[in-house]
């Protein structure tokens, strides 16, 4: 079935109105990616001073047996970050697919928490499914929410006082529309990095003193490492969710300019043979005419 002219202006008009829907997209995620990498650089000076905190408590001997191994079983969890919306690419397939093949080492099955639908699909689908969901923030002020219920959640049952294992995944930032999975064991606190923080030198030439019960403040710095930790991971999924995104727009946007060109030049190039066509008619009446005439 060959197009009419009206049929490609309709086409033409559809293209250009989904043109402006992408261009639109695009300029969202672009200035989204912006925010939520600001958002995380942000946290670099308060997890500093959370690292000093539980680099002097550390250095006494009260909270020692608090943060050693523990020789029970632990139960493990893991939060994995992903998207609610489409349009995205691979990018929950990817950090979906790190996360299943690193849990998969584990001695025993983790309880996994998703954050987003479609990462909470892509979970099921590889028979790890996630016994929560969690809505993917929309904005940097939705974030510290969020954080909040995951750790209510990772609570339930067992206290941050008692060690467990808590593995994080999420898409990391590269460069550009270029992130890659990662993950990172929150709990419990590695044994080399917990080393490092207490012999770190301390900043000032007055030496820190933790006051009242060593173990309660350990325990508050915990949360507050938990914290910082889960919002860095947030922070950086939705940015690279928006860079996946940026990228996937500028993808359609390339593909609607090509569309676009090809509509116009077929539209051309019948309204074109249409008026050859009307010429031809003129030409032809005009000679018979002519003909009669003489």
């Amino acid at each position: 079935m060959s197009d009419t002219t009206a049929s490609l202006r309709r086409k033409i008009a559809g293209a250009g109105d989904l043109q402006s829907v992408v261009r639109t997209m695009k300029a969202v995620a672009a200035s989204s990616i912006g925010q939520y990498e600001k958002s995380a650089r942000s946290l670099a000076d308060y997890s500093r001073t959370v690292e000093l905190g539980l680099g002097a408590c550390l250095r006494g001997h009260g909270a020692a047996p608090l943060m050693s191994e523990p020789k029970r079983e632990m139960a493990s969890g893991a939060v994995v970050f992903g998207s609610d919306q489409g349009l995205v690419g691979r990018f929950n397939d990817m950090v979906a697919d790190h996360a299943v093949t690193t849990l998969a080492a584990l001695p025993k099955r983790p309880e996994v928490w998703a954050v987003g639908e479609r990462v909470h699909a892509r979970l099921t689908d590889a028979g790890l499914p996630p016994v929560g969901l969690f809505t993917v923030p929309s904005s940097v002020k939705a974030i510290t929410p969020l954080v909040g219920q995951i750790l209510a959640e990772s609570e339930t049952g067992q206290g941050l006082d008692e060690v467990t294992e808590l593995y994080l995944f999420y898409n990391h930032p590269t460069s550009g529309a270029v992130y890659t999975p990662v993950s990172q064991r929150l709990l419990p606190l590695d044994e080399s990095w917990r080393r490092e923080l207490a012999e770190h030198d301390w900043p000032t030439k007055s030496l820190p003193e933790v006051m009242g019960s060593g173990a309660a403040t350990l325990r508050a710095l915990i949360r507050e490492y938990l914290f910082v930790s889960l919002f860095r991971a947030c922070a950086e999924s939705l940015a690279s969710e928006n860079a996946s995104r940026l990228a996937a727009m500028q993808r359609a946007d390339k593909n609607i300019d090509e569309l676009l060109e090809n509509l116009n030049g077929t539209f051309r190039r019948l309204r074109q043979s249409r008026i050859d066509e009307e010429l031809f008619d003129v030409v032809s009446g005009f000679e018979a005419l002519s003909v009669e005439e003489r």
